[in-house]
């Protein structure tokens, strides 16, 4: 079985996670603890970027409706960006893009978050 792992990096106001590997059940605890850790220091400008991820199971994707209440009840939101087409058609068949904006690259979903702070002030 491939590891999973979770990487934090900052892109101006946005709290960008790396996702690399396989996110199932036995590796979705991980993924659970990275936005916990976001959700603590009050960061909820969330991009996740899935350029690495080679798999997700209904278990990792219970992870980020678990989130996205909290997150969007302070103002911020979770954006996907890069995801395989293998990854993003596990996404589109349980109607994740009708919940979440997700992005071909980086840095169009950073100009969305640009475009949403501007838009609030």
């Amino acid at each position: 079985m491939s590891e999973f792992k979770v990487t934090f990096r900052e892109q101006g106001i946005i709290h960008v996670m790396d996702l690399k590997g396989y996110l199932d059940a036995h590796t979705a605890p991980d993924l659970e603890a990275a936005f916990q850790k976001l959700l603590n220091e009050k960061k909820y400008n969330i991009l996740v970027n899935c350029k690495d991820l080679t798999y997700i199971s209904s278990a990792g994707l219970g992870v980020f409706m678990a989130f996205i209440e909290d997150v969007r009840a302070n103002n911020g939101d979770i954006k996907l960006s890069n995801m395989s087409g293998k990854v993003y058609n596990i996404f589109d068949l349980l109607g994740f893009p009708m919940l979440y904006e997700i992005f071909k690259d980086e840095i169009e979903a950073v100009k969305k978050f640009d475009t949403k702070k501007q838009s609030t002030r």
